[in-house]
Order: C-alpha cells, then sequence, then structure tokens
C-alpha cells in the first residue's frame, strides 16, 4: 500500500503554552457570523443555558458521524487549503523533522503533504502503536510500502524509529479542539501519551475541519493540548 494523492484550512490558531509564537486574539480566529453558522449546522454541540454539557462520548460520536458523512469534494478542497497555510508557517518551513499522522476515517488528509514535506527535503516520521497504548515516530521514506497498524491505520512495514525527542514538529489528528487549545482524541490515550513525551522546544499542531473547533470541551489532567490549530 503506497500513499496516494489527497488533502485542508484558512484559519490557524496559536495556543499560549509559554512557546515561541505569539497569542492572537480569540476573537479574530471565529467571526460571529462563522459562530453562528456553525451552531445551525450542528446544533446538538451548541452550549445552551441550561442545558448539561455533552459528554466527551456525544461529542465524539457527533463529530466523528460528520467526519464520515463529508463529502469526499469538500474534504479535499478543505485539506488542500490546510495544506498550503501549514506549509507557509515559519515552524513548518524551519522545521527539518516533522511527525505527521497517516490520514484516515474521513481525517484533514495529510497525504499530499507528506510527500510534499519530502519533496521538501524534510525528513517524515508518522505514528506506529506500540505496546501499553504508547505511538513511536517512524520515519517514513518515499514511496514506502505501508501496512495496517492496530485500528487499521496504515503504518510503514520497515520500522526506522526516531527518538521523539529530535521532532520540531509534530502534527496530530483529533476528532475535536477548542481555542485553549484542549483536544479530544478517540479515546484510547494514545497521544495524549505521546504528547507527554514531547521535548519542550518541538511544537504540536492539530489539522481539523471548521466543524471540529468548538468553543469548550471537557478536559481532564490526563489530557494534553496542543500548541497550535490549523483548520479549515
Amino acid at each position: 500500500m503506497r500513499l496516494s494523492p489527497r488533502p485542508i484550512c484558512p484559519n490557524t490558531m496559536d495556543i499560549k503554552m509559554g512557546l515561541k509564537s505569539k497569542v492572537k486574539n480569540v476573537g479574530s480566529m471565529v467571526s460571529p457570523s462563522a459562530r453562528c453558522a456553525r451552531s445551525r449546522r450542528m446544533p446538538s454541540l451548541s452550549k445552551q443555558s441550561g442545558v448539561e454539557p455533552l459528554t466527551k462520548e456525544q461529542i465524539r460520536s457527533t463529530i466523528l458521524l460528520r467526519l464520515k458523512t463529508q463529502k469526499e469534494e469538500d474534504r479535499d478542497r478543505k485539506s488542500k487549503i490546510i495544506k498550503n497555510k501549514l506549509f507557509r508557517t515559519l515552524v513548518f518551513r524551519k522545521a527539518k523533522i516533522v511527525m505527521f499522522y497517516i490520514s484516515f476515517d474521513g481525517e484533514v488528509n495529510t497525504q499530499e503533504m507528506i510527500k510534499g514535506a519530502q519533496n521538501l527535503g524534510k525528513t517524515v516520521a508518522v505514528p506506529v502503536c506500540k505496546k501499553k497504548r504508547t505511538i513511536r515516530p517512524c520515519i517514513l521514506q518515499a514511496q514506502a510500502r505501508l501496512k495496517k497498524g492496530p485500528y487499521g491505520i496504515c503504518e510503514p512495514v520497515v520500522n526506522r524509529f526516531v527518538n521523539c525527542e529530535d521532532l520540531d514538529l509534530a502534527i496530530v489528528p483529533g476528532v475535536a479542539f477548542d481555542r485553549r487549545g484542549n483536544r479530544l482524541g478517540r479515546g484510547k490515550g494514545y497521544y495524549d501519551r505521546f504528547l507527554k513525551e514531547l521535548p519542550s522546544e518541538a511544537i504540536s499542531l492539530g489539522l481539523a475541519f471548521d466543524f471540529q473547533i468548538l468553543p469548550s470541551l471537557p478536559a481532564t489532567k490526563t489530557d494534553v493540548s496542543v500548541n497550535k490549530i490549523i483548520f479549515a
């Protein structure tokens, strides 16, 4: 199995984490009209007074369904936008070793991003699931053969691991994100454990579609937020 072409979002959020990037005013990230439009599209996720907040599982099931039912042409179009936005960021341009996720199940498509990063001479790593629900970054060579790993996610047949300490940028998926950088995953904790291992100099960056960005998410002490989000 080889990577085949595909695609992403014009908005970017920098999350204050004691890092290099400046914090933008939250109000400038999403306009009130865009927030209203999103509320109309997904009323079940809107925050309403007097209503119990949705649980992680309720949010997860709603967004996962939306990912699976989004038109492929919309996914491709938004993914291309996100790719262009990512490639213009300073953190990406400066990064020498970048970890991407291999997209599946309706996620923001990373295949063209991976190819583009390799063409720029960057070392690209992708996650490989290991024991105890942990992730190890594995170098992905151009034209590398892939196999399906746990949960049906593709990973390289040949494993050549790289240390987390060597990563400059880690691009991670998520079911949903909020404006504080909180991330909701698929419930297994793989990326929370991985993000805890990242050195402070490395940047974590989430990719999402606009309907995956919520005003707030329920978070616990074990949840790890990201430094930056790019969405379309």
